[in-house]
């Protein structure tokens, strides 16, 4: 836990560099104005036909909304309430994916210079890994998006459901993204794998910021940045652990170039 504040301190700390923040902001913007854009031409047809779908429902369902002005109202409110948050993990999915493929791996130069020079690059991972990596991230929190719209007309679903699956969706990119330049193939595949449930924890703190006015801007290049800090920082322990301690009376440099007998 402790690991995961000084990584959400130290990107807050990037923003006020100016050759990062651009590319903080610019993902945001452009996603903002593509969903703002489609959510103004669609909106009555996507209210009018998920309200007609729900009235020809079976059981009983539909003939109830319908006869019933009230229920009707409740209903409508309901559904502007689901397509308004539809949105929000679209913009973010969005967002997160021009991150992720152009402007993390600006960012991660600049913050890799400054704050990781000593860190070896071993790069274990290539731009093609990304790419596909984010791809098929993408593709499955899709899925999971849809399999689980039914269920967003229940109150809370609409606002659970998307952040445990934008929470899923950082650790998925953004950890093979921080690590690829840095850690070897082995680092890169083991480092993921055992720290799982704080890059969740880490990418459903930061998917918060997603409904955060202003901050959503900014939230999944901030993501980006908190996931870098977190995994550079913890390769940069573990291969300071792996440095074998010289013996009383022998120097580090006579361990390092000793051969055996």
């Amino acid at each position: 836990m402790r690991g995961i504040f000084i990584a959400l301190g130290r990107s807050l700390r990037s923003l006020l560099r100016l050759d990062v923040f651009g590319h903080l902001i610019w993902p945001g913007i452009v996603s903002a104005l593509l969903w703002m854009i489609v959510a103004v031409l669609s909106w009555s047809a996507l209210v009018g036909t998920i309200v007609q779908w729900i009235e020809g429902l079976g059981w009983g369902i539909g003939e109830q909304v319908s006869a019933s002005a009230l229920m009707a109202g409740i209903v409508l409110l309901l559904v502007k309430i689901a397509v308004a948050f539809s949105f929000v993990p679209l913009f973010y999915v969005t967002s997160a994916a021009l991150v992720a493929l152009v402007a993390l791996p600006m960012m991660l130069d600049r913050v890799a210079q400054r704050d990781y020079a000593d860190l070896e690059q071993r790069r274990g991972g290539t731009n093609m890994g990304s790419i596909v990596n984010t791809l098929v991230a993408l593709l499955w929190f899709s899925i999971i998006i849809i399999v689980s719209l039914p269920l967003w007309l229940v109150p809370g679903v609409a606002l659970v459901a998307p952040l445990l699956a934008t929470g899923w969706l950082n650790q998925r990119i953004f950890s093979y993204d921080a690590l690829m330049r840095h850690a070897d193939r082995d680092e890169l595949t083991r480092l993921r794998q055992e720290l799982r449930p704080p890059l969740l924890l880490l990418g459903g703190g930061t998917a918060l910021l997603a409904y955060v006015p202003v901050l959503n801007i900014v939230a999944p290049a901030l993501s980006g940045l908190a996931f870098v800090h977190f995994l550079l920082e913890t390769l940069r322990r573990e291969r300071g652990a792996s440095i074998p301690t010289p013996e009383p009376g022998v120097s580090a440099r006579d361990t390092a170039t000793s051969s055996p007998s």
